[in-house]
């Protein structure tokens, strides 16, 4: 029976698609796909759209709490947008279990539009995320390096040399 079960896990798909729906978003709105229940660590979110008429529109990944100041037209933060276009994609490890929305954001928009929004979950991004240092960190790393590495190769050649002749 357990080894049924472990069959099953490893068998589970590691990208879950949650959403794929085409709807109308009017001029000066915006509208919000419900609430993802996000519970498990780690899961990235990879969301995108399309426009299929005349317009742009930007997506945008918020907590429930900031959509719900969304509704009540204060200020809100979100965790990612895209840039106002035809198409765009975002993708986000969510930094921790919560309740996200999607949301299509029409308001400077003069003109109805039709949109196709897509959304996943990825499950296999187990792990820490990587991350590079900064290039001019990277650079000084470098130098430092090279300077200790001739440094020892220095003092080691001329003990050496020192050595050999006495």
């Amino acid at each position: 029976m357990k080894l049924l079960a472990c069959i099953l896990l490893l068998a589970s798909p590691a990208n879950l698609e949650l959403l794929d729906e085409t709807s109308t978003i009017a001029a000066g709105k915006w509208n919000f796909y419900p609430s993802l229940q996000l519970r498990q660590q780690p899961v990235r979110v990879n969301a995108n759209f399309e426009v299929l008429s005349a317009g742009q529109v930007r997506l945008a990944l918020l907590t429930h709490a900031d959509t719900e100041r969304l509704f009540r037209d204060e200020p809100h933060g979100a965790l990612a947008t895209t840039a106002w276009g035809r198409r765009g994609s975002l993708s986000l490890r969510v930094p921790h279990p919560d309740d996200y929305d999607i949301v299509v954001d029409n308001r400077e928009g003069r003109r109805d539009v039709r949109v196709r929004v897509r959304v996943s979950l990825d499950f296999s991004a187990a792990g820490p995320e990587s991350v590079t240092a900064a290039p001019a960190r990277q650079l000084t790393v470098i130098v430092l390096s090279f300077a200790f590495f001739f440094g020892v190769v220095t003092y080691s050649a001329r003990r050496i040399l020192r050595a050999i002749g006495r």
